[in-house]
């Protein structure tokens, strides 16, 4: 199985968590049951599999960059990288990473809640060239909020549609990525015409060629930690796991 490359995307403000913590300012930094949010998106990459780990961080660089540095124990080499236009859209941290980025890449955000689950399944995935795969969660009825929840719709593990106001959907983006650089080419594409890109758009291109495939995760877990009522959740369920 070929190498893969973890990537989490850090580089924004994490204006709506501001405040929930004592202890830091920094949405990557805050406490999910005792265990900031970046650590333990490291240690679920690790899960995945990835020999090294590429972190993209704007907002808080050099805060956050020392804080993890200092703390991290691990054996997974971690790389961070600084997306200067942090201001811009999620698929410029990715191109930002471009050059420390394999053949197959495991992608996802710094506020996410993983599941071990998840995380093998990612490790297991070997995508198709040039295309990617977005793990979705089909329970839908235990999504705790819908309103701020990327749909997909997917047929025969395609994406047909996604989107937070799509109107027919029948699964939910878990924000966990296994890529080639078919997403890349598609992003830099992207921000040569607008100088900007996010990662729904190379999504959407490659789900328009039929490159963008669904794994579903089945009973796995995962959880979005994007507001204090998301927080409080998460760590109610996590502790009771």
């Amino acid at each position: 199985m070929a190498d893969r490359i973890g990537l989490i995307l850090a580089a924004g403000f994490g204006s709506r968590l501001q405040g929930v913590s004592a202890v830091t300012a920094f949405k990557p930094l805050t406490p999910v049951a005792g265990k900031p949010l970046l650590f333990r998106t490291i240690e679920s990459l690790e899960k995945a599999g990835c020999s090294k780990i590429i972190i993209v961080l704007g907002h808080g660089y050099k805060e956050i960059k020392k804080a993890i540095s200092d703390s991290y124990s691990g054996q997974t080499p971690l790389v961070f990288v600084y997306n200067e236009q942090f201001n811009l859209s999620n698929g410029v941290s990715v191109l930002s990473a471009k050059k420390h980025l394999g053949d197959i890449f495991v992608m996802t955000m710094a506020d996410h809640i993983l599941g071990d689950k998840l995380m093998e399944i990612a490790k297991n995935y070997v995508p198709e060239p040039n295309s990617a795969a977005l793990l979705v969660d089909y329970k839908i009825e235990t999504i705790f909020d819908m309103d701020d929840a990327t749909k997909v719709l997917s047929k025969n593990c395609l994406i047909k549609s996604i989107g937070k106001q799509i109107e027919e959907y029948n699964c939910i983006d878990t924000g966990v990525f296994v890529c080639t650089n078919g997403l890349l080419k598609s992003l830099e594409n992207h921000y040569s015409k607008n100088g900007d890109t996010s990662i729904s758009e190379g999504v959407q291109d490659l789900a328009r060629e039929g490159k963008m495939y669904t794994v579903d995760i089945g009973d796995g877990f995962w959880q979005d930690v994007d507001t204090p009522e998301m927080l409080e959740f998460a760590e109610k369920i996590l502790s009771n796991t």
